[in-house]
């Protein structure tokens, strides 16, 4: 395409509409530069205020389990207003699930988050959705697994920000596990 305009085989004239013209621009068209949400959202609504407009949901399929079987859940987390909405978190690690208040169903540490901050970031409106599983075991040690227990058991998830269950940020669900 350059060749073509570099060449008198155009006809060009400033004053025709369809014509090019022999006009150069002084300056190059740039493109849009568009706004991180995360900027957006902290000239909006101030830190305090931006965990109202996200819930927190989880949900298994079933309330019953038989021992063994594998319990899936669903967990969403949702901006409900217009505008993009970011929440600081401790770590990285943006959101964490529990079972009977052990991380990922494991009584020792499973994971060492680094100390510096992450931000969990939403669009307008946005809803993330997550899919899980719990097999029924508790982590005992770094190579241990025991079997859940027959009876009533808690899945929790909380977003990983200061106060998470004070600003609602935490659901949870109970399942039965019967023999």
């Amino acid at each position: 395409m350059r060749r073509i305009y570099e060449s008198n085989a155009l006809h060009r004239d400033d004053e025709e509409a369809h014509a090019p013209s022999k006009k150069e621009r002084k300056t190059k068209l740039q493109a849009l530069r568009s706004v991180p949400s995360s900027t957006l959202s902290d000239f909006l609504i101030p830190r305090r205020f931006r965990h109202l407009p996200v819930s927190v949901d989880v949900e298994t399929p079933d309330d019953e389990y038989e021992t063994g079987e594998p319990i899936p859940f669903r967990v969403t987390l949702r901006n409900r207003l217009p505008v993009p909405i970011s929440i600081p978190t401790r770590s990285p690690l943006l959101w964490r699930w529990t079972v009977d208040g052990n991380v990922e169903a494991a009584e020792v540490s499973v994971r060492d988050p680094p100390d510096e901050e992450g931000q969990l970031s939403f669009d307008r409106g946005e809803r993330k959705e997550f899919r899980k599983r719990w097999d029924q075991l508790f982590r005992v040690s770094e190579s241990e697994w025991e079997p859940a227990a027959a009876g009533t058991h808690t899945i929790g998830v909380a977003i990983n920000a200061t106060d998470a269950e004070e600003r609602g940020l935490t659901d949870e669900t109970t399942v039965r596990i019967v023999p």
